[in-house]
């Protein structure tokens, strides 16, 4: 070989080596591709609050892509509601570490945890997505929720975004009057005190046993998810009456119902960095994944109620002011629970008296302050 050929060969070798090196390094910084030695898949038993319906189809459906997202390096074992612990243990089953994560309604734990009741929907409080979003990426309602949970020993993740949930009843709901007396299955909290100055008599309920209550006559209605979810759970067999917010704004109480994905705190410490930064970027996936489908199957359902002869009612514009009314100072004596529950609330009230929100001035909360 002459000396042009040889300096040719090796220009190709080293050019050769630069792609095989550069692909290489480029395959171990991917997260989901599995490395040469890498330990056995790490498995996370995940139970959420869903017990039925088009929620527990995509939450199943997405923990099932995990682990060929993560060339076997992770794997979600999905669990429905009440398949290892109760709806309202699932706190504890994950902090005890029965099971290494959960999917549940964040407002769930607000007997436990107050701050809890305003990481999620409240009377007459943030009203879409968006706004939710804004507090938790603009003003630090991300790092507020996982300090919270972190004192129970759960890493928050991320919010997951639902949707509004409406009232089934057994007797028409057309104004704020016909709450009066009512026995109302609701989440607890500020909503249940809220129903409560309005005159119903509120009870809290898991998801998954408030058919049998309606059924049993236990209480006249029920606040549950949207209407994909309720169809599914069979609510149109045991009312007659369906009740929601005036047109654009589905629910006073709860518009955004928001759920959450926590973590063992010691699990979440053992993940090697690369995947838990893989699972903090996929539960955006997920709530993005599951708002869709939700919004999909409840824009497709209602006439399955119709159909069934069930009379959907709305409040009038006039009972808002009356529900803000009775909610503002509720925030209020919530909000002084205790210091966690003060720094959030803070967080939101200033976004919901900003221009960009608009919903609060302070002529409304006169009297009023957060005890922080």
């Amino acid at each position: 070989m002459d000396g042009e050929s040889r300096s040719q060969s090796r220009r190709r070798f080293l050019k050769t080596s630069g792609l095989v090196a550069g692909l290489t390094a480029t395959a171990v910084t991917v997260p989901w591709v599995r490395r040469a030695g890498a330990a056995d898949t790490i498995t996370w038993k995940i139970q959420t609050s869903w017990p039925a319906g088009v929620g527990l189809e995509t939450f199943q459906k997405w923990c099932g892509t995990i682990k060929e997202k993560t060339g076997g390096q992770l794997e979600f074992q999905p669990f429905k509601a009440k398949d290892i612990v109760g709806d309202f243990e699932l706190l504890d089953g994950v902090k005890n570490g029965v099971l290494e994560a959960m999917n549940s309604f964040s407002l769930y734990w607000a007997g436990k945890l107050p701050a809890a009741a305003f990481l999620s929907s409240y009377t007459m409080g943030l009203r879409y997505p968006h706004e939710w979003d804004i507090f938790f990426y603009s003003k630090g309602g991300l790092q507020a929720a996982r300090d919270l949970y972190a004192k129970q020993g759960l890493y928050y993740v991320n919010r997951i975004h639902h949707g509004p949930n409406i009232i089934h009843s057994k007797t028409p709901i057309r104004s704020i009057e016909d709450f009066r007396d009512l026995k109302l299955r609701v989440p607890g909290g500020m909503i249940a005190e809220t129903f409560a100055k309005a005159g119903a008599k509120t009870t809290l309920l898991p998801g998954g046993e408030v058919f049998s209550a309606l059924e049993k006559g236990t209480i006249d209605a029920a606040d549950y998810t949207g209407p994909a979810v309720n169809w599914a759970l069979g609510f149109q067999q045991v009312t007659k009456y369906i009740s929601m917010g005036p047109p654009g704004l589905m629910s006073v109480y709860q518009p955004v119902d928001l759920m959450d994905f926590a973590v063992n705190m010691n699990v979440w410490n053992q993940l090697p960095d690369n995947l838990k930064k893989f699972v903090e970027d996929e539960i955006q996936v997920y709530s993005n994944t599951h708002f869709g489908a939700i919004q999909k199957a409840d824009m497709e359902a209602w006439h399955k109620f119709t159909d069934a002869g069930i009379e959907i009612n709305r409040l009038g514009a006039e009972d808002l002011q009356k529900f803000q009314e009775i909610a503002v100072p509720i925030w209020f004596e919530w909000a002084n629970k205790d210091k966690d529950a003060a720094r959030i609330f803070k967080l939101q009230l200033e976004v919901m008296e900003n221009p960009t929100v608009g919903y609060v001035t302070p002529d409304m909360y006169q009297g009023l302050s957060i005890n922080l």
